[in-house]
């Protein structure tokens, strides 16, 4: 019977020689056995097959990538937003709060939301306290981080030395500090097979294709379009169809012939993967005023490798909802297993509620030893050139949207 994780667990693990922490779980479509998903879509539509060789498996199967590296570390940035905005756990979070007077839709976007995390360039472009962000005392303490000197990072955006981060638009280009992940998660489908997807629409006002050609409206009239030359709007003296053809389908009217394509997998199973490498986070060091200390040292990697463990503690808690048609469940209870040395491995538990409390502890005694951590939200305000390049692309987004839903 696996044991809770604990706080003394954790140091230990940490300050010694271990590993890595490791959760494999398995998974199958919420449908049952044998029910389609559909995987991510990459460039020219096309799912991430592969072949992989298997545990008990001979040869190697056919497998498809469902969550990348990217996307999971991503679900796990959000699941820890989520537990900050709820009040559930304390968190460093840099804000760029877009003016929602100056653009057609509200935007604000969080250090844990943004690609690059709190070097990206949203937040770069944005100002504190009148100053371009990276030329303010945050931002210059941000630009001289490495990993033998970790301290504003875990003061301000902890997350990225759990998740990664590649400081290459900042002050000193790709010169800039390179953090890599310290946790990894994936889930992949194996041995899978192809499958095909339908589509069709039956009108029910049975609008013909002769009832056309639709032309564009002049601007700002009537639903988009017309049937009458006459109020079309005009290129060269000619009445402009309405997308390519102006049939009633360019404006989502009439039938859709019914086609088929390829289009989702079936799978003998799932399997959620997820890492947390311990050696990754003996690299860092956490300086006060220049000053090295050990139990400074130890109580931050501790703290970072809590707040990995919780992070992928509160996705497992939100579930696995991939994208339309692809939700999955675990088949078995969701355990960690701590690689120690050779031999079986250690196993435990982590609730999602259990891993807040572990983390809030080990973040306690980071900070009783010295380890600086912003617990206010420091909300930036985007420069006039980032809001005016935003709110063009808004204008730009819309439009197209509109000429979309006319076609």
């Amino acid at each position: 019977m696996p044991e809770a994780l604990t706080l003394d667990i954790l140091k230990r693990a940490v300050a010694g020689t271990a590993a890595a922490f490791r959760c494999v779980t398995e998974l199958q479509p919420a449908g049952g056995e044998g029910d389609k998903v559909f995987p991510p879509t990459y460039e020219g539509g096309r799912y991430a097959f592969e072949t992989r060789l298997v545990p008990g498996r001979e040869e190697p199967v056919p497998c498809v990538l469902l969550d990348s590296v990217q996307s999971q570390a991503n679900r796990m940035e959000l699941a820890l937003l989520d537990a900050w905005r709820a009040g559930r756990l304390p968190l460093p979070v840099v804000t760029a709060a877009f003016p929602a007077e100056e653009l057609e839709k509200p935007l604000r976007v969080t250090s844990l939301e943004a690609p690059h995390r709190i070097a990206d360039a949203l937040l770069r472009d944005s100002l504190l306290d009148g100053q371009p962000f990276r030329r303010s005392a945050v931002g210059r303490r941000i630009g001289e981080v490495e990993p033998f000197h970790a301290t504003a990072l875990f003061e301000h955006c902890p997350t990225a030395l759990v998740f990664g981060m590649w400081d290459s638009t900042g002050p000193k280009g790709g010169l800039g500090a390179k953090f890599a992940r310290a946790v990894v998660s994936e889930i992949v489908g194996i041995d899978v097979a192809q499958g095909v997807r339908t589509s069709s629409r039956i009108d029910p006002a049975q609008i013909l294709l002769q009832a056309g050609p639709l032309y564009q409206a002049q601007a700002g009239e009537g639903v988009g379009w017309t049937l009458d030359q006459e109020l079309a709007r005009k290129a060269k003296g000619k009445p402009q169809t309405l997308g390519k053809t102006g049939r009633p389908s360019e404006a989502n009217h009439g039938n859709v012939t019914p086609t088929i394509a390829d289009g989702g997998v079936t799978l003998r199973k799932a399997i959620q993967t997820t890492v947390l490498s311990l050696p990754g986070l003996r690299r860092l060091r956490f300086p006060v005023d220049g000053q090295a200390d050990d139990a400074r040292d130890a109580a931050g990697r501790t703290a970072l490798a809590a707040l990995a463990l919780c992070a992928a503690a509160l996705t497992r808690e939100q579930g696995c909802d991939l994208r339309s048609r692809c939700l999955l469940v675990a088949t078995d209870a969701v355990e960690w297993e701590l690689l120690a040395g050779p031999g079986a491995p250690d196993r435990f538990t982590l609730p999602a509620e259990d891993a807040i409390t572990l983390y809030r502890s080990a973040l306690d005694e980071a900070r009783r030893v010295g380890l600086p951590f912003q617990e206010e939200e420091l909300v930036l305000q985007p420069s006039d050139e980032l809001v005016a390049l935003v709110r063009k692309s808004q204008k730009l987004a819309a439009a197209e949207g509109s000429e979309v839903a006319e076609a």
